[in-house]
């Protein structure tokens, strides 16, 4: 039975970080292609173009099957190995609402913010309603770590964490100040065995 897994990503995507970070925590092996997101579409590789549904990382091969949509993979991954959050329905249907707010919230915001400013040079009254848009976000998320707990579901960490986590440890390229709570947070998923920033990555 071929178990295989290869993730195709980019450096510079929190996307495709979330996922690698899923694949450390968990210790599953595997291989890793980068895509050049900058490039023109059509020098990227076959194998890649013929499998990315969107055209976007990540994308995940396992056992020869495509995967795409970075929480889509990191529930996939979760149920697969039945780490962080995947051995157990009651969490897993938790951790669900979390990828879903985490989409249309930081992972909209927080990553739409940094590309503007490193790379599109969006108009100032976008990047004003992305960074209005994120302190509400981080706000929001810092209010949830309030209470002590140590990962957004509890004492243990799950996908939900990596999801949410993906773009936060580049608040300097966003230009953004992260919240005590949010900070914390993240120096315990910084303390995860298999744990890396990441451009450690690469």
């Amino acid at each position: 039975m071929d178990n295989s897994i290869k993730l195709f990503g980019n450096r510079e995507s929190g996307h495709a970080y979330k996922v690698r970070l899923m694949l450390n925590l968990a210790g599953l092996a595997h291989e890793f292609e980068e895509v050049d997101v900058f490039a023109p579409r059509e020098t990227r590789s076959e194998e890649f173009r013929s499998l990315a549904k969107y055209g976007e990382v990540p994308l995940l091969l396992h056992g020869g099957q495509a995967y795409v949509q970075s929480n889509a993979i990191l529930l996939h991954l979760a149920a697969h190995s039945g780490a962080l959050g995947g051995d157990d329905t009651a969490t897993t249907e938790r951790v669900r609402e979390w990828l879903f707010w985490e989409a249309n919230r930081i992972g909209f915001s927080l990553a739409n913010l940094r590309y503007s400013l490193r790379w599109s040079s969006a108009e100032p009254a976008v990047q004003g309603m992305l960074r209005r848009r994120f302190d509400a976000d981080i706000a929001y998320l810092d209010g949830e770590l309030s209470d002590g707990r140590a990962f957004i579901l509890g004492a243990s960490p799950t996908v939900a964490d990596l999801s949410l986590c993906g773009y936060l440890f580049w608040p300097d390229q966003a230009q953004v100040e992260l919240p005590g709570h949010v900070q914390a947070w993240l120096g315990r998923i910084a303390a995860l065995p298999g744990w890396r920033h990441p451009y450690d990555f690469y």
